[in-house]
């Protein structure tokens, strides 16, 4: 939630052979330096902002690095009030009671969200005296149980199950309530089946594992004391396939999900799933995209089984195991397709002056965010001075370098520096320790990717020019990427697995231990693919492979994620039509919502809706805007509106892929450049298109 919340890459020349590494075929966690655990851990602080872990976790769980940015934290922070996203169903719990909605979808020219209507709440009709907290009892990369003690009910939460469903525990009376009318209850002969119509249209399938006996009212449905398992699930479509593959498919459920990434450019899903028969699940689009990269291998997808959803059909599939595969997006230090040395001079010219004016005592911040993007500014640079063969400049580089970074390394630094928080795991900053708006929530652990991300393109530079001080500072710079790159063992590592990325949207979210009623958000994907790239770039300079190919996956990722969701493209029919006419690109996109605005600008700023998720302007930029139609819609739907330098500068250099000449007369002229950015990277990203 910051205020700033950037098909194949190969190697120009200078060539380094560790672009060439080949990617392993063993598992991405067998190394625990990179990924399972940590031997550097900074300072440790007692946080007086986080909120304390215990009072919706299970005992079990607290001692071990707990989730800050995932799909469930409204339902584990204070005050557990607000409804979280589980495909297709929104669900909102109390500490006796489950409520879930099939929304419905609100939508106009500024703003998509789904709208949460209570259309089932299900509790038991006599509660237990004691008010005991809901906690959540064990949670995986797909998935959490949640257990209402006081109901004896323990909900098994799987995302992309057409079931919401309930393990009973002890023979409980239950009490289903609706905020609709009940205008029928009908049951099957056996009483393992019962179908509920709503006056709302809706129609809702009721399954158990052994007889129920249900009576209603003309809200209410109150059973006879029952035990066992109980699946519930919406009709969308009132074709009779629809209840006929509910009805095949109703037996078998997930109780929790796992995404594995053991090799490079694919993940693979396997749910733990109960009872026989086949599981079926649903997919968005993108993974659907991703499962036809194998021709659907191991699964079967029912193209014509559809729920609605924000982020488009969700399609059932039927499988325990799906294999997604992405084409391969290799990293590198350079542009793609490297600058003609007439082009040198003038790039030489422009980087003489910035180099110049680095001064390490006078970079002007102690922001976190605004001080990493200072270090990878100048980072850059002496990239570009490698690529176009001015080596004199980069001892100054190095030293700048040196004097910024080291200080947020060995805790010298004046006014923050980064801490170990021991009630979530993880690190904070100094100032973001005592107050939780300081470096936009770092210290409540929002933006960590977009902060470290930059802070680690600019320790994957020093290290590749200066090895003998990236083999000093390697224990830090490890801590720095684990702390949201850790792909090790649950429960194993001084931070929690994948802080900020979602393994079922498969990109990452921003927000942290923030109630929020549309659930976690991010705005800025391009500094989301900066993190993973900058960590794939460390991998690089430091010849571990497995950070390379770790890294290099997760950007992948997350560009296609980006290109799915943030990029808006009328033809695509994604979203809905006044939605997809007035806008190019998402503003801050939401769990439940989609906004056209942003947290620091207005919709109609669309020159900072575009350079937010554009910057910082790197080689990987290019195949995060690999289409050439899109960025021309995106730059003529944003030119008209532009006003600052800075936001300038990123729109021109979208400019440069379709109409290179116009783009760098353009950039010539400008008098300022965003403080990450720089009048040389713009010119070395328009004469390497």
């Amino acid at each position: 939630m910051s205020v700033y919340n950037p098909k194949k890459i190969s190697t120009t020349k200078p060539c380094n052979k560790e672009s060439q590494l080949q990617f392993p075929s063993l598992p991405l966690s067998q190394r625990p330096e990179t990924m399972s655990s940590t031997s550097f851990l900074f300072p440790q602080t007692q946080s007086t902002v986080v909120p304390d872990p215990s009072t919706y976790f299970s005992p079990n769980l607290v001692s071990s690095p707990l989730p800050t940015n995932s799909f469930f934290q409204n339902f584990v922070i204070p005050n557990a009030s607000q409804p979280e996203y589980f495909h297709p169903y929104l669900i909102k719990t109390s500490n006796s009671s489950l409520s879930a909605s099939y929304p419905f979808l609100f939508f106009s020219a500024a703003v998509l969200y789904q709208v949460f209507v209570p259309d089932l709440t299900i509790s038991a009709t006599n509660k237990a005296h004691t008010q005991q907290n809901h906690v959540v009892s064990s949670y995986s990369d797909l998935g959490i149980t949640l257990d209402i003690p006081s109901s004896n009910l323990r909900f098994f939460l799987v995302r992309g199950s057409p079931f919401i469903t309930a393990s009973v525990t002890n023979p409980t009376s239950l009490n289903i309530t609706t905020a609709h009318t009940i205008v029928s209850l009908s049951s099957s002969d056996d009483n393992t089946k019962y179908t509920l119509v709503l006056n709302n249209t809706q129609k809702w399938l009721i399954y158990t594992s052994s007889p129920i006996y249900l009576n209603h009212g003309a809200s209410e449905i109150i059973s006879k004391p029952f035990s066992g398992i109980i699946r519930i699930a919406v009709l969308p479509d009132s074709n009779p396939k629809y209840e006929e593959i509910l009805n095949k498919f109703s037996s078998c459920y997930p109780v929790s999900g796992d995404a594995a990434l053991k090799k490079p450019f694919r993940v693979v899903y396997k749910w733990q799933k109960k009872k026989s028969g086949e599981l079926l699940m649903l997919a968005h689009p993108l993974h659907v995209k991703l499962l036809s990269y194998n021709n659907y291998r191991d699964v079967t997808v029912l193209h014509d089984f559809k729920y609605r959803s924000i982020d488009g059909d969700l399609i059932g599939v039927v499988g325990d195991s799906w294999v997604l595969e992405t084409d391969p997006v290799p990293v590198a230090w350079y542009s793609t397709k490297g600058i003609k040395k007439e082009s040198y001079h003038e790039i030489v010219s422009a980087l003489s002056k910035d180099v110049m004016n680095l001064n390490s005592s006078a970079v002007g911040t102690n922001s976190s965010y605004f001080y990493g993007k200072r270090v990878a500014r100048a980072a850059r640079l002496a990239l570009i001075a490698e690529e176009v063969s001015f080596p004199k400049v980069i001892p100054k580089i190095k030293n700048f370098l040196k004097e910024t970074i080291e200080p947020w390394l060995d805790g010298t630094f004046v006014g923050n520096g980064f801490l170990y928080e021991t009630k979530w795991h993880g690190l904070v900053t100094k100032l973001g320790s005592t107050d939780s708006t300081a470096d936009f929530g770092f210290g409540v652990y929002n933006d960590h990717h977009f902060h470290l991300g930059y802070f680690l393109y600019g320790i994957a530079v020093l290290a590749k020019i200066d090895p003998a001080w990236g083999q000093k500072y390697k224990p830090q710079a490890y801590s720095l990427a684990t702390d949201f790159m850790n792909l090790g063992i649950r429960y194993n590592s001084d931070y929690p697995r994948l802080r900020c990325f979602d393994l079922y949207k498969l990109h990452s979210w921003a927000a942290g231990l923030t109630e929020f009623e549309d659930g976690r958000n991010q705005e800025s994907t391009s500094e989301a693919v900066n993190a993973y790239y900058s960590a794939a770039l460390m991998g690089l300079a430091y010849g571990d492979t497995r950070l390379v190919a770790a890294g290099s996956t997760l950007v992948a990722l997350e560009m296609l994620a980006a290109q799915t969701w943030w990029h808006v493209k009328e033809e695509h029919n994604l979203y809905e039509e006044d939605f997809a006419k007035d806008n190019r690109i998402v503003g801050i996109l939401w769990a439940n919502k989609r906004d056209s605005k942003l947290w620091w600008a207005s919709a109609e700023c669309r020159e900072c809706r575009l350079g937010i998720q554009v910057l910082p302007l790197l080689p990987i930029t290019q195949t995060l805007f690999s289409d050439a139609d899109y960025v021309k819609e995106l730059v003529e739907w944003t030119v008209p509106y532009l006003q600052s330098e800075g936001w300038k500068g990123m729109t021109y250099a979208l400019q440069g892929i379709y109409d290179k000449e116009t783009a760098l007369k353009k950039i010539r002229m400008l008098k300022g450049f965003d403080d990450g950015n720089s009048f040389t990277n713009l010119l070395w990203w328009i004469h390497s298109r």
